[in-house]
């Protein structure tokens, strides 16, 4: 999963996961914004209608508290002047009737709970009525609750605002505020309280429909966009920088070749001229030994022949100072429990380039259960392997880059950690494959012919060993087999990598 995270697909997760959680973020902000100022201007409604509301009780009161004298003008009448939602004043004084029979029942309810008592006339459209039993005189107002909304100090557009705002009583419903138009799904918002009278009793609703079309979309793609600008950003700094890390261990990788190589070069020449100049030294000395016993010019002779054994003997010396300045170091001096998983991950990742250049799609057959520790020299082992694919790969050059197929496979055979590198390239002819791990031998045309000698030779000096043979139905398999860590190496092995993770 964490190799996966690494990748391309990765780092578009990684947006979508950025992208998407601002996002949401941003829609979240929103929405509790819009429901906080719903909640606000519902509240101010509210406030708003209870003081409208009270007020018609208070003018009630204040009526019933007057004793108007007989035959005197109803100064009452001038109450719609000054309240414009109050359409009429009606009185009935003690030997009079109501012209509704209806406010008959309301002031005797209205006496008895000691407030005023409402009347529906037409509550959808915004009339009704409002009694107060008293004595001398009952009252009775005509409210119109359409002209009763302050809209001066409404706290919403009633033409613009989408919130629809309702009085409810008794199962009518009056409209204060139309709103907008339901729209289908997206966030539903509510708020319903009661206005401030006793008399009164209306519920005010007001609610909304939060669309889809409402939410910061603007907001959410600049975020969106700086989001995958700012990762993309990373992706192509840490492609840099694994690019770079790449480019180094190579030329190390590189570097450690050329010495080995040199030192295999070195190897092979002093093991060649070893023998021709041990040759003339036991021949010169034979030379010398036999000229002794001729009478013509021995003392020249002798003189002569031994300075050829003495320039004979510092050929040898020469050679061998130069094997011993560029001979390869021990390589049991630094060997350590090293993963093969480990091993194979860093060569694969170094050729990454390679595989993607030549269409090449390794696939790795893992037997193991866990980590296979071998006993290894960890830079010769990562050379080793690299010669192992590199040479897979260019032996994969001849094939359509359809058919080019590198299987990787690990395990454990008979103690040993085993690593194999299977390529279905055109394979190793009869001849050619006893003599793969000689130097200076190469099937490819430019080859050196030291790079599986080399691998050979660091393999043997580990312990281990590398064998090749022909894979079915064509192409090569050569197999690494190293030693096991023991017990104490693997754990410590295994606390090393969990450190150095």
């Amino acid at each position: 999963m964490r190799q996966w995270l690494r990748t391309q697909g990765g780092w578009w997760l990684a947006w979508l996961l950025v992208a998407g959680s601002g996002a949401l973020w941003l829609a979240r902000g929103e929405l509790r914004q819009l429901r906080e100022d719903f909640e606000v201007n519902g509240r101010i409604a509210h406030r708003l209608m209870s003081q409208q509301v009270v007020q018609y009780d208070a003018v009630l009161a204040t009526l019933a508290l007057l004793e108007p004298v007989p035959g005197a003008a109803r100064s009452e009448r001038r109450l719609p002047s000054v309240y414009p939602s109050i359409l009429d004043v009606e009185r009935r004084e003690a030997d009079g009737a109501w012209a509704e029979p209806s406010l008959g029942p309301a002031e005797a309810r209205s006496r008895e709970l000691q407030r005023p008592e409402f009347v529906a006339d037409d509550f959808a459209s915004g009339r009704y009525r409002l009694v107060v039993g008293a004595r001398p005189v009952s009252y009775a107002l005509a409210i119109d609750l359409a002209t009763a909304v302050p809209w001066r100090d409404w706290p919403m557009d009633p033409k613009t605002s989408p919130v629809r705002v309702t009085l409810e009583h008794a199962g009518q419903r009056f409209v204060v505020q139309p709103g907008a138009a339901a729209a289908a799904g997206g966030w539903h918002f509510d708020f319903r309280k009661q206005l401030a009278s006793e008399s009164q009793a209306f519920e005010l609703v007001a609610s909304r429909r939060v669309a889809w079309t409402e939410l910061p979309w603007a907001a959410m793609a600049v975020w969106s966009v700086a989001m995958g600008v700012a990762l993309g950003g990373a992706y192509a700094l840490r492609r840099q920088r694994i690019a770079r890390r790449r480019a180094e261990e190579l030329l190390r990788l590189g570097q450690v070749a050329r010495l080995n190589a040199l030192g295999e070069l070195a190897a092979g020449m002093a093991h060649e001229l070893n023998q021709p100049l041990t040759a003339v030294l036991a021949n010169t000395q034979a030379a010398q030994r036999l000229l002794a016993d001729e009478p013509p010019e021995l003392a020249t002779a002798r003189a002569a022949m031994k300075q050829a054994a003495e320039q004979a003997r510092r050929a040898a010396d020469v050679v061998g100072r130069l094997r011993r300045v560029i001979e390869r170091p021990d390589r049991q001096a630094g060997v350590r429990a090293v993963a093969l998983q480990e091993a194979l991950r860093s060569a694969l990742h170094l050729l990454a380039p390679e595989l993607a250049r030549r269409s090449v799609a390794p696939v790795v057959e893992d037997a193991a259960p866990s980590s296979v520790l071998v006993l290894a020299d960890p830079v010769a082992l990562e050379q080793i392997v690299h010669n192992l694919l590199m040479n897979a790969l260019q032996a994969l050059d001849g094939s359509p880059p359809a058919e080019r197929r590198l299987r990787l496979s690990i395990g454990i055979e008979a103690g040993r950690g085993v690593l194999g590198v299977i390529d279905n390239g055109p394979g190793l002819s009869a001849e050619a494959l006893p003599r793969v791990f000689e130097p200076f031998f190469s099937t490819r045309e430019g080859g050196l012919g030291l790079g599986l000698s080399l691998s050979e030779t660091l393999a043997s000096g580990m312990g281990g060993s590398l064998e090749v043979a022909p894979a079915e139905p064509r192409g090569a398999r050569f197999t690494l087999r190293l030693p096991l860590a023991k017990p104490e190496g693997a754990r410590a092995a295994v606390r090393g990598t969990e450190a150095a993770e």
